[in-house]
């Protein structure tokens, strides 16, 4: 006998509308009144029900949680009206530092400057306030360097499921973010 969870479906995806951050399981669950296996039976419903060509919204797992986002094809055509509200532009310096983070991380200021071959202060500073990237530890090293990763915030923005989810380099595009005293 087939479980039917249009109703399931239904509230999860009136949660996810009304919230502006990814959800998990666990808080799906909590706010729904809903056991953790019904609430993941309730999204892959979900998802196969968004998934048809009439549907504009998908459900989309990025930053840890669960979101609904316009599908590709009609955020890429509607992007230049509602994007300026959450897509701002990144300048070229800030996608250049964003993207050594992303690829070296945990990095240290120093060796983004390394990288990049110019001063990252105020670009890092830029991404610290965006919540783009964040501190994640100390190096062990000399005057113990802060090291720096990304966030959900910066999974959020570039649509990513997980850090695992950034394009694959090329093996020139790799040796551009390696340092030579990097181990």
């Amino acid at each position: 006998m087939e479980l039917n969870l249009d109703r399931e479906a239904a509230i999860l995806e009136t949660i996810l509308f009304l919230e502006s951050e990814p959800m998990d399981h666990a808080a799906l669950a909590r706010i729904s009144g809903l056991g953790k296996e019904l609430v993941e039976a309730a999204l892959e419903h979900l998802k196969e029900t968004l998934s048809a060509p009439s549907h504009g919204l998908e459900l989309t797992e990025m930053g840890g949680g669960w979101m609904l986002a316009p599908k590709r094809e009609y955020w890429e055509l509607l992007k230049d009206r509602y994007g300026r509200k959450n897509e701002q532009k990144l300048s070229r310096a800030a996608l250049e530092t964003l993207s050594i983070i992303a690829y070296s991380q945990p990095v240290t200021r120093s060796e983004v400057e390394a990288i990049r071959g110019v001063a990252a202060d105020n670009m890092m500073r830029f991404l610290l306030e965006k919540d783009f990237i964040k501190e994640v530890g100390k190096k062990d090293a000399p005057g113990k360097p802060i090291q720096y990763g990304t966030t959900k915030e910066f999974l959020k923005f570039f649509r990513l499921g997980s850090i695992a989810d950034l394009p694959r380099l090329g093996e020139m595009e790799r040796d551009r973010f390696e340092l030579e005293d990097k181990q």
